[in-house]
C-alpha cells in the first residue's frame, strides 16, 4: 500500500484536451462527498469532507485512478446522528435539492470516458440521497457501460475490527465526533484537532425521531459518543483498514456483471489456476 495521504491525480488539475485520454487510461474516477457540519468543540466543520477526500485520494492512488473535487455541502444534520442544527456552523440543503444536484452532476460525469465510478461518502445523512441519485441515473440508462461503487467509509469497517478496537461501539449513527472520527483526524489533520475532547456516555438510539429534542441531554456540546482512547495510531490503523477493504472490493468486483470482463480486475484463484493477479 502507498503511504496514507498519497495524492492521486486530480480531475480538476487536467486541461480540457487531456480529459478523454486521461480518463480512458485511468479507468477509475473517485468522487468524495462530505459535508460542512459541526463536530463538537474539538473538531473542525470540515471533518466529513476531509475524511471522504483522503479516503478517495488514497483509493484512487491505489487503483491508478483520478479524484474528483470533494462535494462539501450536504444533507441536513439530524439530532440523532449529527447533533442537529442547534450548533453553529452546519451548512445544508434539503434532501430533494441534494438528490437533484447529485443526479445532474452524475448525468454530466457519466458521459465521460472512464469505466468505473467510486463514490466515497463521509456524512451519515447523505447516504440515502446518494443512492437515490445513482438509481435515478441508472434508470435513465446513463450508467449502462460503467461500474459504480458507492459507499460510506464506515460501511467497510469489518465487525472483527470493531470488536478488537472498539468493544463499546455505540453504532455508526452515534459515532459522531467520537473515537473514530477524532482518531482519523489526529492521523490526517492533527493541527485541526483541539486538545479538549469531551465524552458523551449516553449515545442516542438509532432510528428514533424526537421533537422537541433536548440537545444538552442527547449530546455533549454536539458530540454523540465517547472520544476517550482516540489516537493518531488508531486513526492510521482505521484508515489503512478501510482503504484496503475498498480497494479489495473494487479489485474483486464480487456481484458485478462486468467482473470477469474488465482488464484491471483481479482474477480469482479458480480463474487463474490457483494464482491471483493484482489490478
Amino acid at each position: 500500500m502507498s503511504r496514507p495521504g498519497t495524492t492521486g491525480r486530480a480531475f480538476a488539475d487536467l486541461a480540457s484536451p487531456r480529459v478523454p485520454d486521461t480518463l480512458a487510461s485511468a479507468r477509475t474516477v473517485v468522487w468524495p462527498i462530505g459535508a460542512t457540519e459541526q463536530h463538537g468543540p474539538h473538531l473542525p466543520l470540515c471533518v466529513d469532507s476531509v475524511l471522504a477526500e483522503e479516503f478517495a485520494r488514497q483509493i484512487a492512488a491505489e487503483l491508478g485512478g483520478i479524484t474528483l473535487p470533494v462535494q462539501s455541502i450536504a444533507a441536513r444534520s439530524l439530532p440523532q446522528s449529527g447533533g442537529g442544527l442547534s450548533f453553529p456552523g452546519t451548512l445544508h440543503v434539503n434532501g430533494d435539492t441534494l438528490i437533484r444536484f447529485l443526479r445532474e452532476t452524475l448525468e454530466s460525469l457519466l458521459r465521460l470516458s472512464f469505466l468505473r465510478l467510486i463514490v466515497v461518502n463521509g456524512h451519515y445523512e447523505n447516504e440515502p440521497f446518494i443512492f437515490e441519485a445513482l438509481d435515478q441515473v441508472r434508470q435513465q440508462g446513463l450508467a449502462e457501460d460503467k461500474e459504480v461503487f458507492a459507499f460510506s467509509w464506515w460501511s467497510l469497517v469489518q465487525e472483527s475490527w470493531l470488536t478488537a478496537e472498539f468493544p463499546a461501539f455505540p453504532g455508526w449513527h452515534a459515532e459522531h465526533a467520537g473515537l473514530t472520527e477524532t482518531s482519523l483526524m489526529l492521523h490526517l489533520r492533527p493541527e485541526l484537532v483541539g486538545a479538549g475532547r469531551p465524552d458523551h456516555d449516553h449515545p442516542p438510539r438509532s432510528g428514533v425521531y424526537l421533537h422537541p429534542i433536548d440537545v444538552e441531554r442527547t449530546t455533549n456540546q454536539g458530540i454523540l459518543s465517547p472520544t476517550s482512547g482516540s489516537s493518531a495510531a488508531l486513526g492510521e490503523k482505521l484508515f489503512r483498514h478501510v482503504t484496503a477493504e475498498a480497494v479489495g472490493m473494487v479489485q474483486e468486483g464480487n456481484g458485478l456483471l462486468f467482473a470477469r470482463s474488465r482488464q484491471d480486475r483481479r482474477a480469482t484463484a479458480s480463474e487463474s489456476g490457483g494464482k491471483t493477479r493484482d489490478a
